[in-house]
């Protein structure tokens, strides 16, 4: 592969994709439909172009982090219309948003047609998580492919295992994100009683960050939110995850797993939206349970940033 890369959607992750492979030395070419995540990209050192096709044009490497369904399908649509030439026989899409499995699959067959391979590649990790070496992406695909795109997954992580055919990336995806959103709403609980016992949860937090037991990455990193009571910038917003907890209780539905913790956390998850928070990190539950223990919720203005 060349070290021109393309990456369309550049959000929370997009972005830090994005900038990571212009610091590893990529030549990156990037869109977005908001002009300041175009913005950032070109302040970046990077080359925002004014659509998902001149990306296709321009790169032969592609990776994809999409917030929507409607937003992925006129993208895979948009890179279809570029179709496969003697200069670029192995052109590649790396997918790492986080949906319905049955729509990547169709996206699939539709790049196919245009001599585009597509891995589906999903990462478990805030963007922070990235800076810190800690992603996992879950490759998936085939395996000659998946072994052309490892450099440019080695930017982001060293822990980018291949885990079969296509479509196992996402299924890994969702038993992450379905335990992460029963430990984040679990650790919200945990702090709330201890507040509401009279304990201060800054010691709290300290004392069981770091235990080998307790101390998850959810409780470090959510944990240390909701003691400082500072939710933006988020490192994953509660608006996506909800999209993200309607995906994996779908599949759950479909194969006929039950899953009542799952499912007793989203209630907690719907009424941070009524209050306002969905722009802010899912660590706001934490707020959402202080109000149902009788403490007062963070006002707007302070929930926001310091």
């Amino acid at each position: 592969m060349n070290d021109s890369v393309g990456v369309i959607g550049l959000g929370i992750m997009g972005g830090a994709m994005a900038e990571a492979l212009i610091e590893a030395g990529h030549a990156v070419t990037g869109y977005d439909v908001r002009s300041a995540a175009r913005n950032r990209l070109a302040k970046a050192g990077g080359k925002p172009v004014s659509s998902a096709r001149a990306v296709a044009a321009q790169a032969d490497v592609i990776i994809t982090a999409l917030a929507t369904v409607s937003s992925f399908d006129d993208v895979m649509a948009r890179i279809a219309e570029v179709p496969r030439n003697a200069r670029s026989p192995h052109r590649v899409v790396i997918e790492t948003s986080t949906l319905p499995l049955e729509d990547k699959l169709r996206a699939r067959k539709l790049l196919a047609a245009a001599g585009w391979a597509m891995l589906d590649c999903p990462i478990s990790g805030t963007a922070v998580r990235m800076k810190q070496g800690a992603w996992t992406i879950f490759v998936s695909g085939s395996a000659a492919v998946a072994k052309r795109a490892k450099p440019v997954l080695a930017v982001f992580t060293r822990n980018a295992p291949y885990v079969g055919a296509f479509g196992n990336g996402t299924k890994m995806k969702f038993i992450a994100n379905h335990f992460v959103a029963i430990l984040n709403v679990a650790v919200g609980e945990s702090l709330t009683f201890a507040r509401a016992m009279g304990l201060d949860a800054r010691a709290v937090w300290a004392q069981f960050a770091e235990n080998p037991v307790i101390g998850t990455g959810v409780y470090k990193l959510r944990g240390k939110q909701m003691v400082e009571r500072v939710y933006q910038p988020a490192t994953m917003k509660v608006e996506v995850w909800q999209k993200d907890m309607q995906v994996i209780g779908d599949m759950a539905r479909a194969v006929g797993c039950p899953t009542p913790l799952f499912s007793a956390c989203a209630p907690v998850y719907n009424a941070a939206i009524a209050h306002g928070l969905a722009e802010h990190d899912t660590a706001s539950v934490g707020e959402v349970l202080g109000e149902m223990a009788g403490i007062a919720m963070k006002s707007r203005a302070r929930a926001r940033s310091r």
